[in-house]
């Protein structure tokens, strides 16, 4: 393996943005955008419509230890009928973000944040996105609000959205509030810090559990994958580790599924078309059907997220090792998410995977364009304006943002395969343990659970499906093209 950059993390950068190019995204923002955004001298604290100012409230943010645009913060109050009241708030980008700017622009065209392991491509600048228009800790910001009641047999009700103002009290991250609902780990400092805090993380916890029962008990798909992150050693790659959920990312998980259902539904009350994210009947269940047989369980014929869910469950239960390999196979032939547009007074598409009807994306407008336009469309509905966009505008914003959301899949997929390639560059030759997660007419992909890597089948791939497990030999690796290549 030749070397070409005086660091790891300046070759995975510099890949990265080679890809960036390839699959038709900017991997730098444009001169007109970055004056915008350098134009700000603050954040707005009046919105153009009236708000409510929910200050006083115990706002959190629960994120990724390293994130830095934070979309939302959540609150929880305990009712006196022994309901669970709900507050999300969801960062108005909009406010300064505004529909025709050179921002939009540069938005629309990359439409979501790309997270590579050495480098990460915000969809908006800085500036913004991790300031002026992130929900941070100990400011002042506007944001449009979603409120929903949770009783204790999880029935949802009271949908309400709304604009406000509110205050960040703890910046909060997924893996030390997770050790410490689940017993493992002290109260984080910055919660402890807040008086009361603690209690309204159980409350918001506790609701969280009984929305995610209710929606397993409807069909909701339940997997653990193998979410690996590239470890440095200042900028250096040292290995990859798995990434583990545990009880902080269902928590937001849940308040966030639930929060886009009411969004989703307060629009088509209100006549106003909607973006919704969906996964449509899987077309290769006949293969899922082959795969549950293998394991002993019947599924039947026709596509039934009841009985997958059934099935998933069982064989966490019996084979907690086994299942994150079984959760990518059947992850993969579920197939990706789309967006889709959903009229005023049409059936909505629903969402196969999390067994909902109704499910937009509006929780991460920082992050992700479709939530941007579904904030633009809220903001008017409230405003008693009509939708900013047409329904063919809306047909090729879906369209477009499914294509660069897959494309960004792809790119962060490539680059964590070079980083993946660096890791593994001195075991050729080694023999490892693997399954097959994907195979088509272009090739047969296998996944190594020890290290974690993903590569192509390039001898021996006659005949496997997805879901076989197989003996490989790590034949070669490519930094620069994010080749892994096995034979079995």
């Amino acid at each position: 393996m030749q070397r070409r950059y005086p660091s790891h993390r300046a070759w995975l950068r510099a890949i990265a943005v080679e890809v960036m190019r390839e699959r038709g995204l900017e991997p730098e923002f444009p001169a007109p955008a970055l004056a915008e955004a350098a134009a700000f001298v603050a954040a707005p604290t009046e919105a153009d419509e009236p708000t409510r100012d929910l200050r006083a409230l115990l706002w959190c943010s629960i994120d990724n230890d390293d994130s830095r645009d934070l979309d939302q913060l959540s609150v929880a109050e305990r009712l006196p009928n022994g309901n669970t009241k709900l507050f999300v708030a969801v960062a108005d980008v909009d406010s300064l973000v505004r529909k025709g700017t050179a921002l939009d622009h540069h938005a629309g065209v990359n439409t979501t944040s790309v997270y590579t392991p050495a480098i990460v491509f915000p969809m908006l600048p800085e500036r913004l996105s991790t300031d002026l228009t992130s929900l941070n800790e100990s400011v002042d910001r506007l944001a449009i609000v979603v409120e929903f009641t949770v009783s204790p047999d999880g029935t949802l009700s009271g949908g309400d959205v709304y604009g406000a103002k509110v205050h960040n009290r703890a910046q909060l991250a997924y893996n030390a509030v997770g050790a410490w609902l689940a017993g493992d780990g002290a109260l984080p400092p910055a919660a402890a810090a807040v008086p009361g805090m603690d209690e309204q993380l159980r409350i918001q916890d506790e609701a969280a559990q009984v929305l995610s029962s209710v929606r397993h008990q409807q069909g909701a798909l339940d997997f653990h994958t193998l979410e690996v992150q590239t470890h440095f050693s200042g900028d250096e790659v040292q290995g990859l580790e798995p990434r583990q959920s545990n009880r902080a990312t269902s928590l937001i998980e849940n308040l966030m599924v639930a929060a886009n259902g009411v969004v989703a539904r307060f629009l088509d009350a209100r006549q106003m078309p909607s973006l919704r994210r969906v996964v449509r009947t899987p077309k290769r269940w006949d293969r899922i059907v082959s795969i549950a047989a293998e394991q002993g369980t019947k599924l039947p014929e026709a596509p039934d997220v009841l009985a997958l869910a059934e099935f998933l469950k069982t064989r966490q239960a019996a084979d907690p090792e086994g299942f994150p390999d079984l959760s990518l196979t059947i992850i993969k032939l579920l197939g990706s998410g789309e967006y889709v547009v959903d009229p005023p007074g049409a059936e909505p598409p629903g969402h196969f995977g999390l067994a909902v009807k109704d499910y937009t994306h509006s929780t991460a407008p920082n992050r992700r364009y479709p939530d941007l336009l579904t904030q633009r469309l809220l903001k008017a509905t409230l405003a008693g304006r009509p939708s900013p966009y047409s329904l063919g505008d809306l047909e090729q914003l879906a369209t477009r943002c499914t294509e660069q959301e897959d494309a960004a899949s792809k790119i962060e997929r490539r680059v964590r395969k070079s980083a993946a390639a660096l890791v593994v560059s001195t075991r050729v030759g080694e023999r490892f343990d693997a399954i097959v997660t994907g195979a088509s007419p272009s090739g047969v992909w296998v996944r190594v659970t020890s290290p974690p890597v993903e590569g192509r089948l390039v001898q021996g791939d006659k005949g496997r499906d997805v879901g076989d497990r197989i003996r490989v030999r790590l034949m070669h690796v490519d930094v620069d093209r994010g080749f892994i290549d096995f034979s079995a």
